[in-house]
């Protein structure tokens, strides 16, 4: 490099007891440690807003051509993102461990709306062959 750069080197424990090492790196040399670290914890906040963005909340699988279905759509994204905000707050997970639960709970949901309406669809058959087999037996 032809400029000075500031280098940190911040080594952690993981939640599995795993050892991890972070180095932040910035061309402002008159920053101290504790500055840089807070300016790239500020940061990461914005680079997670942009990950669930995309990620959670479909704001670049946007299927839209028109202007006025653009900012629909951007709109809708961003008012999903503050409920999942809203989610995490109350629920203390992630946006995708929420994702998946909304998702999972979804899925059964469907899954046993599906189950009652075999039932309902067995029991009409069942209703409707005795029904059926009377009137066969009067003729």
């Amino acid at each position: 490099m032809d400029f000075p750069v500031l280098l940190t080197k911040h080594v952690f424990t993981n939640k599995d007891g795993s050892l991890g090492v972070l180095y932040l790196v910035s061309s402002d040399t008159a920053l101290t440690y504790t500055q840089l670290t807070t300016l790239y914890h500020r940061r990461w906040h914005v680079e997670e807003f942009h990950k669930s963005l995309k990620q959670n909340v479909a704001l670049e699988k946007s299927p839209t051509r028109t202007e006025t279905t653009q900012k629909n759509h951007i709109f809708a994204s961003m008012l999903a993102f503050i409920k999942l905000e809203t989610l995490k707050v109350h629920s203390h997970l992630n946006h995708f461990a929420l994702k998946n639960h909304l998702y999972l709970t979804a899925l059964q949901t469907c899954f046993k709306e599906l189950k009652l309406l075999q039932q309902q669809a067995q029991a009409s058959t069942i209703q409707f062959n005795s029904l059926y087999a009377v009137d066969k037996k009067v003729l």
